[in-house]
């Protein structure tokens, strides 16, 4: 049975003490007579947890590691707080689909975020994503569920915030109206860099982003580009178009965070300053607007925008966008599942930068996709080829 009508819009944050999570709840506390936290959930960070608990009081919260749940729960029982921790396995999906919740935050990072995703879409939820691998990894199944569930899919990411904000308020006319999307991209810190030193780059280069805040996982995405590569994947099941309709462009200074051209040759952007509380509180609010805390965008003081050809020599990983659509349902998931393995190997500097690039092409050969009938023929892929890219990563080891 569903609950009765609520006045403050009830907002479960999955990923709460990831970047995007902190901003959503940043956003969340600017606004206390809209908005109130149902739920909360995390990996590790037990202290942040904590804080973030003691500050928005939910309903509930989880912490994905066992241990870690534990600890917290022992930590929320000592402040007398009423928040209760689940620890069951299905504990982010129950906080996802829960009929008291409005709006679903999805920040978790990885494949891990999709079956709470699928969960909320299923529920008719409105469901805020920033998890790009519910749609890399989910496609077209990811999409049957939010429309079965008659779920509201809102994107979180600035690009596709920005792609959203440009397309027409009826996405009936996208087809007949749009001619093309173009991704932006910062071109992250290796833009300019000789290609034949890529190899040489270190996590702590790799992660120092020029103008964004993000995890270790999304920087090292964004220096090799695959943030945009997934991007492509993910506008391509959002906005209903062909491969051939998306184009990606690089522009260093951050400010066009996307564009839509039209049939007439228009081209509408959004823009803003680099700050993710803009289509954060964007999704929180639509179809209206409110406060997002952000510094507003000041024309006189902006030297220069630029815009340049991604070079291939330099993010060869770009391509593989286009590739894998082209490919069998399901072999997005096998592109993701091979970067998540390849990006922590690098960053436990087990191989070097340059072979990111290696582990996701080998995997995507050796891979023969097979017919996916559904969520867990997607997962079984998912796991294969993350042992295919482990096995991969390995032998590139010194």
């Amino acid at each position: 049975m569903h609950s009765l009508p609520h006045p403050k819009q009830r907002i479960t944050v999955l990923g709460s003490t990831g970047s995007v999570g902190v901003n959503t709840l940043d956003v969340i506390a600017g606004h206390p007579e809209r908005f109130e936290v149902f739920a909360l959930s995390a990996a590790t960070q037990v202290e942040l947890m904590l804080a973030q608990c003691m500050r928005f009081k939910p309903r509930y919260a989880v912490m994905v590691s066992a241990p870690h749940a534990l600890l917290l729960a022992e930590k929320i029982k000592h402040n007398g707080l009423v928040t209760h921790v689940l620890r069951s396995p299905d504990a982010l999906e129950i906080i996802a689909s829960h009929d008291d919740v409005d709006a679903v935050m999805a920040a978790i990072v990885g494949a891990a975020g999709l079956a709470p995703c699928m969960a909320a879409a299923r529920a008719g939820k409105r469901l805020l994503l920033a998890n790009k691998e519910a749609l890399v990894v989910g496609g077209e199944v990811f999409m049957q569920a939010v429309r079965t569930g008659g779920a509201q899919l809102l994107p979180i990411d600035s690009e596709h915030s920005a792609v959203f904000q440009s397309l027409p308020e009826d996405p009936a006319t996208w087809a007949e109206r749009v001619e093309k999307i173009v991704l932006t991209a910062s071109g992250g810190p290796f833009r300019t860099r000789d290609p034949s030193t890529l190899r040489e780059v270190t996590p702590e280069e790799a992660c120092a982003h020029p103008n964004w805040v993000m995890g270790r996982k999304i920087s090292v995405d964004s220096a090799t580009m695959m943030n945009k590569a997934l991007e492509v994947i993910e506008a391509k099941y959002l906005f209903g178009l062909s491969p051939e309709q998306i184009e990606v462009v690089i522009h260093p200074q951050s400010i066009i965070h996307s564009m839509v051209q039209y049939r007439d040759t228009s081209v509408v952007a959004q823009l803003g300053c680099p700050d993710m509380r803009v289509p954060i509180a964007y999704g929180l609010a639509w179809p209206g607007r409110i406060a997002s805390g952000a510094q507003a965008l000041d024309f006189r003081a902006l030297a220069s925008m630029s815009f340049e050809v991604p070079d291939h020599a330099r993010f060869p990983g770009l391509q593989l966008a286009w590739e894998v659509l082209a490919g069998p349902m399901g072999a997005p998931a096998v592109l993701n599942a091979a970067n998540e393995i390849a990006v922590a190997a690098f960053l436990d500097k087990r191989i070097r930068f340059d072979q990111i690039h290696v582990v996701n092409r080998e995997t995507l050969d050796q891979i023969a996709v097979p017919a996916i009938g559904g969520i867990d023929d997607l997962l079984a892929l998912d796991r294969e080829a993350r042992a295919a890219a482990s096995a991969i990563a390995k032998g590139l080891e010194a």
